[in-house]
């Protein structure tokens, strides 16, 4: 009898640990609605994995729905996506040779992305949430402008295969390539020209990305203008979201969340759902995190997060109010403060800014240019920032010349065909801007400051504490304010 009741009592703890354990294992798992489930599972059978999305918490969106197997193209596919394009031979006319230093030309590591090749999988970073939204069946297609200057081949191509097997075919018109005068001549562009809706332009000089991507856009037949990086990865569903929210209002203009890709080993990282875009005085971009009131108004992981500036590499926009605003400032050299021209100009006449939690884009972030500005990098920036400075930024470009002291006296050319369009849109003022987009609400005490110290007078700003500006010494201690 003793023993009946002892086994009894182990049977009845096993099944209460046991029971235990399967409430836990429920409990971590999300509620979804039968729509995402349903979405889950088709993704699950697509690429031959089992959904395992994790559990939504509040204002986090950093849980993920779980890993998806880009599958090889079978043969009758790879013809379809890449014609008569031979991609071996592509790729093996110009490797890194033994001995060479991976970082030296495109300061990441080259032989890595030879390694991988032109395709791999990917993890798709989004919220789960995303995969059961639903988006019009008759979306505008779009045209992809990549421009380039002796960008590595496997990076390249992967960029382009990663748009043609991540993106429904109806959306893609076209994907042109400008070739900014890379030291291949046409040899890149007239073998990627073979790619099915990939068109190749070569500039016949050096001209930038800004007026290389002015030059794209020109040459685009489809309403919807879509500008990506030549060294990204594009994944799931990043494409339709965008689009969706351009066909929705034509003054949005909208970026995916831009995941990382290591420059070293080219692993894809998911990049943080909580941040927007941000500037220092000096004009240089920095994310920062979204504004707490921001981010508790935000019920739904998946809504749009209005930013001040974007990151300016990738980002979809329609090309009437592209040309409506005046395209990018032509003017700007190279590369550097185009995106803080542009953002400032699609708030201040009558558009917005988004980041897409729900678009994700994969991108190689180096810690050095590649390639060279012929007037150099430092003074390169300082024409452009400074030309979007004194157009746009009225009396706050006090601020920036402040932060940035070597501006003062470089050449930024003429500014008046710019300052006749911002008359032409009747565009509002930069403290608008301030207060609306960027919403620093201790603008006017920093310009309160500015216009009352003066060199060598003390000013009690408030007790008992007296502030005094002197001259620099040879301490070269320095205090630096920044406002952001």
């Amino acid at each position: 009898m003793r023993r009946i009741r002892a086994n009894a009592i182990a049977i009845l703890t096993v099944a209460w640990i046991l029971g235990t354990f399967y409430y836990l294992w429920q409990d971590s798992k999300p509620h979804t609605s039968p729509a995402a489930a349903a979405a889950a599972q088709t993704r699950s059978r697509s690429h031959g994995q089992k959904a395992a999305p994790g559990r939504l918490e509040i204002h986090r969106d950093d849980r993920t729905i779980p890993l998806i197997v880009t599958q090889p193209p079978r043969a009758e596919q790879q013809v379809h996506l890449l014609g008569g394009f031979d991609e071996k031979a592509y790729l093996a006319g110009k490797q890194l040779k033994p001995g060479d230093d991976p970082y030296r030309e495109h300061a990441f590591n080259l032989q890595e992305s030879d390694r991988l090749g032109s395709e791999r999988a990917i993890r798709d970073t989004r919220h789960y949430r995303c995969a059961s939204l639903n988006y019009d069946t008759d979306l505008p297609s779009t045209s992809i402008i990549i421009t380039f200057h002796n960008e590595a081949r496997s990076t390249l191509l992967r960029t382009i295969k990663s748009v043609l097997m991540r993106s429904p075919p109806s959306l893609i018109q076209e994907i042109i390539l400008i070739d900014d005068f890379s030291s291949d001549r046409e040899f890149d562009c007239q073998l990627l020209s073979q790619i099915p809706k990939v068109h190749c332009l070569r500039n016949g000089r050096r001209e930038g990305l800004i007026r290389s991507r002015v030059r794209g856009a020109n040459t685009a037949t489809a309403s919807i203008l879509t500008f990506l990086d030549s060294h990204c990865e594009v994944n799931t569903d990043w494409l339709q979201p965008m689009i969706q929210r351009v066909k929705e209002d034509h003054t949005r203009v909208v970026s995916p969340i831009i995941d990382v890709i290591s420059l070293d080993n080219f692993a894809y990282l998911a990049a943080s759902a909580d941040l927007r875009g941000g500037f220092d005085w000096s004009l240089h971009f920095k994310w920062e995190q979204i504004p707490i009131e921001q981010k508790m108004a935000r019920s739904d992981p998946t809504q749009p997060i209005r930013t001040p500036v974007i990151a300016g590499g990738i980002f979809v926009m329609d090309k009437s109010w592209f040309n409506h605003l005046g395209q990018y400032d032509t003017h700007m050299d190279i590369w550097g403060g185009e995106n803080f021209e542009l953002s400032f100009r699609v708030w201040m006449c009558g558009g917005s800014l988004e980041i897409l939690p729900c678009s994700r884009v994969g991108h190689v972030f180096r810690k050095r240019h590649p390639y060279d500005f012929p007037e150099g990098n430092a003074l390169t920036y300082i024409k452009n920032t400074r030309r979007a400075a004194e157009v746009w930024m009225d009396e706050y470009k006090q601020y920036y010349y402040s932060a940035r002291p070597s501006a003062q006296g470089k050449a930024f050319g003429s500014i008046t065909d710019r300052l006749t369009l911002r008359r032409k849109l009747n565009c509002k003022p930069f403290r608008w801007y301030m207060e609306n987009a960027k919403n620093l609400n201790n603008s006017k005490h920093l310009r309160l400051l500015y216009e009352r110290w003066r060199l060598g007078s003390p000013h009690q700003i408030c007790h008992p504490l007296i502030i005094t500006l002197e001259t620099c010494n040879a301490s070269k201690s320095f205090l630096y304010i920044q406002v952001n």
